[in-house]
């Protein structure tokens, strides 16, 4: 399970974006388990069951959303950010075998010294859980993320997080000495 930071969860989107070198725009990603496909609110239902599990908190603070609660927010969400500058980039991963859905992946994109920056974050519901699709799911993700006029990815992990740590190594991030709300800066340059 890798969960996002808690100020990124309120900055999830299926979206596009305005700023940079052109908007950028979600689409489905296909990897050889998994279909990524844009965050819609009629996902809401079925993601309350999927996120219901008061552990996926524990790095991240709060408590699961109702079905209710989580349709509101992804209608705020899917309205899009109110800085013309910055995307939000939402996925939910639905499993190809199993036809259901097992978690999320996310990319707010934004401009940093270097060029756009996406910031990624990934959760995966208990029951699916090493399983390899967070890893599988940050891969499509970065793989997509090339693709993309993006100079670099990162994601801020607890450092108490090993499975975190894991996923993001395994999709070419690295960690840095740079820390942000106690969690530490990984990064990836992929060029964009």
């Amino acid at each position: 399970m890798i969960t996002p930071r808690a100020d990124m969860v309120e900055e999830e989107h299926s979206g596009t974006d305005a700023g940079g070198d052109g908007p950028i725009r979600s689409e489905p990603i296909g990897t050889e388990r998994l279909v990524l496909v844009p965050l819609l609110a009629e996902h809401a239902g079925e993601m309350a069951a999927v996120l219901s599990d008061p552990e996926l908190h524990a790095f991240i603070g709060g408590s699961p959303a109702t079905p209710g609660e989580l349709r509101s927010r992804y209608e705020r969400l899917v309205a899009g950010s109110p800085d013309p500058g910055v995307s939000w980039h939402n996925w939910v991963i639905r499993l190809r075998g199993e036809e259901c859905l097992a978690g999320t992946v996310q990319a707010t994109v934004g401009t940093g010294e270097n060029g756009r920056v996406a910031e990624v974050a990934w959760v995966v519901g208990t029951p699916w859980q090493g399983r390899g699709i967070a890893t599988e799911a940050a891969r499509g993700l970065v793989a997509w993320l090339r693709r993309q006029p993006v100079r670099s990815v990162v994601a801020h992990i607890h450092p108490g997080h090993r499975a975190s740590a894991a996923v993001a190594s395994a999709a070419g991030l690295a960690p840095t000495d740079r820390w942000q709300d106690g969690e530490v800066r990984w990064e990836l340059e992929i060029g964009g």
